[in-house]
């Protein structure tokens, strides 16, 4: 495990790194590539809305006719006035179920971006290089996926519609004013300086607390995904106490956080717009009251507190969403910081090295692994392998034993392509690892892991992992492996539910399983990270037969604590400080008079004595 640097999550989550410009362009562009298979319902939407402001503005305009044509002059005119007031009811339906439908339509759009946008993080996920994982926070990640795009659709259902909504009215209301009386317009348009400073004022105020909400909020869910994980741990150790302060910790400023957001929704959004709605009304009573009145600026004074309603009240949703749209900003910008992690090199081969890799074939036999010259290093400066050379013949089993930190864990990660080799060079088939193409490397390289990974599925699911297998493939592999026997004296055999992470076996029993995942990929080269550390002797032995079974058919190494797992080993190769110090099968390794291997080996056998 290489030691802790810097997290790739804190890039995630801290407000410094990413300014509020640049965090509004990552989000806008990330709804673009999401939303892009829709656009024409956007460009409709956009059009329809505009239809339903236009009918929204008859309204006033209808009443006024009305006021001055009718009313005032006493001119009963009963079809005419039963025209516009149909026409003005009428206007406002047509205005509420345009509005209506363009709402659904938004939400529809909203949901199919989200479902592709969860499809897209959850697929990089998958691509990214492993050296992301070692210091990721799995709780974060699941929030980014979950709760982050969930944040996103408020962009489209709360914000997109209504800001378009209220800016396509607000236009066609100035728009409908400046034609009734252009100098009253131009005191309302006074209004929109203030709006605009208000939002400055907001924005710079709320986007801190905002950004740190969401950052605490992925730290609870990392801490609620880490408690459960190690609750028996956590409990063996009596630290609920200590877990739940420093819960109660993270849960009471991320509360702080969101009372700052509140404090400036409450300073800056509506109340501030309702004051100004109060003053503007009083200055356009002000303004009439001090002309001669006539008959036809009545309905002028009808229109423009109609119309006024009409200003006030876009400019209060628009202003009121600049909460939604802070939160859904931050959490895009997020996850477009997620998508931006480069995805590991093996997952853009190119088509070049996989033509370089087919001419090697050709070139006659090769030692299945060859390393030569390989120096690695987590952290410049702090070396972990150092100018390793080795080479392991097709069918060979090896074993690779060291104490804590000697290297054997990293060779295997740099085995796995976990991490680029930047020094020495490592072939497979005399196929530079790097020209390997992921598909076939994955197919020639199986891993058996420490602690088995099992699915919340049934026993044949965990050995197939989605690859298609027939039955008689996944049963050749579990027979392989000497998991046949108990997987048919369970209940329903092959087609038995194991419980999540395969609760319902016993601990050999699931690395069982996970040598038949393994070997039903029919692999060349076989990789076991202690794969027997966990089980018990009876199940070794077991796990001892399978690998003897795979000699000459496979080629096997097998990174030991447990020796015995590796002493009928072709050859076993003794790390020390990430160099190689003794190789050689296990009599001879014995015979070296206060070697490495000989203390590790009596040790053992005294601890088991």
């Amino acid at each position: 495990m290489p030691p802790d640097t810097t997290s790739p999550e804190a890039k995630l989550t801290n407000p410094d790194t990413t300014s509020i410009g640049a965090q509004t362009r990552q989000a806008f562009a990330l709804l673009r590539r999401a939303a892009r298979p829709d656009q024409h319902h956007l460009g409709w939407a956009v059009l329809w809305l505009m239809l339903a402001a236009l009918f929204e503005v008859m309204g006033p305009i209808m009443g006024k006719a009305l006021i001055d044509e009718h009313l005032l002059p006493h001119h009963l005119d009963w079809p005419r006035m039963a025209m516009l007031l149909a026409g003005l009811l009428l206007s406002g339906w047509i205005a509420s179920g345009l509005r209506y439908l363009q709402l659904v339509r938004l939400s529809g759009l909203a949901m199919r971006s989200v479902m592709r946008l969860r499809e897209m993080v959850y697929t990089h996920v998958l691509l990214l290089p492993m050296s992301f994982f070692d210091r990721a926070i799995t709780g974060q990640l699941v929030s980014r996926v979950t709760n982050d795009t969930e944040a996103v659709k408020n962009l489209y259902i709360q914000v997109l519609f209504v800001i378009l909504d209220s800016t396509i009215v607000l236009v066609g209301t100035m728009a409908a004013m400046a034609w009734l009386d252009i100098r009253l317009m131009g005191m309302v348009l006074a209004l929109l300086p203030a709006v605009l400073v208000i939002v400055f004022l907001y924005q710079r105020w709320s986007a801190p607390a905002v950004t740190r909400a969401r950052a605490l909020r992925s730290d609870i869910n990392g801490q609620m995904a880490e408690s459960i994980g190690g609750m028996s741990v956590l409990q063996a150790n009596n630290a609920q106490e200590r877990f739940g302060a420093r819960f109660a910790a993270t849960n009471q400023a991320h509360y702080t956080a969101r009372q700052a957001e509140l404090r400036a929704n409450a300073w800056l959004l509506r109340p501030a717009l309702d004051l100004f709605n109060v003053i503007l009304l009083a200055v356009v009573i002000y303004v009439f009251g001090q002309r001669q009145m006539t008959a036809t600026e009545v309905g002028v004074l009808y229109a423009f507190i109609s119309y006024l309603a009409r200003v006030i009240e876009p400019l209060i949703q628009i202003t009121m969403q600049f909460s939604q749209l802070q939160q859904a900003v931050v959490a895009s910008a997020r996850v477009a910081t997620l998508l931006n992690e480069a995805e590991a090199k093996e997952h853009t081969a190119a088509a070049s090295g996989q033509a370089a890799a087919a001419d090697q074939h050709s070139a006659g036999p090769q030692p299945a692994v060859a390393i030569r010259h390989l120096d690695f290093a987590y952290n410049p400066g702090q070396p972990v392998l150092h100018d390793l050379s080795l080479e392991i013949p097709a069918g060979a089993f090896i074993g690779i034993v060291g104490h804590t930190g000697s290297g054997k864990s990293t060779l295997l990660s740099l085995l796995l392509r976990f991490y680029p080799a930047p020094h020495g060079s490592i072939t497979l088939h005399g196929v530079a690892l790097d020209d390997i193409d992921n598909e076939r490397f994955r197919a020639d390289v199986g891993l058996v892991p420490q602690d088995p990974f099992l699915l919340a599925a049934s026993a044949r699911e965990n050995i197939d992992m989605g690859r298609g297998l027939t039955q008689a493939q996944i049963e050749t592999a579990a027979r392989a492996a000497h998991a046949h026997d108990f997987i048919m004296a369970l209940e329903r055999g092959y087609d038995t539910e194991l419980g999540e992470g395969g609760s319902r076996l016993a601990v050999g029993q699931k690395q069982l399983i996970a040598i038949a995942r393994a070997l039903a990929g029919q692999p060349r080269i076989l990789l076991l990270d202690e794969a027997t550390s966990h089980i018990d002797s009876q199940t070794e032995q077991v796990v001892q037969v399978a690998l003897d079974e795979l000699r000459g058919k496979v080629t096997v190494i097998a990174i030991a604590h447990r020796l015995s797992t590796i002493r009928d080993a072709d050859r076993i190769i003794v790390l020390n400080h990430g160099r190689i110090t003794e190789t050689g099968p296990h009599e001879e390794l014995m015979q070296i008079e206060g070697g490495l291997y000989q203390r590790l080996y009596l040790l053992q056998q005294l601890s088991t004595s």
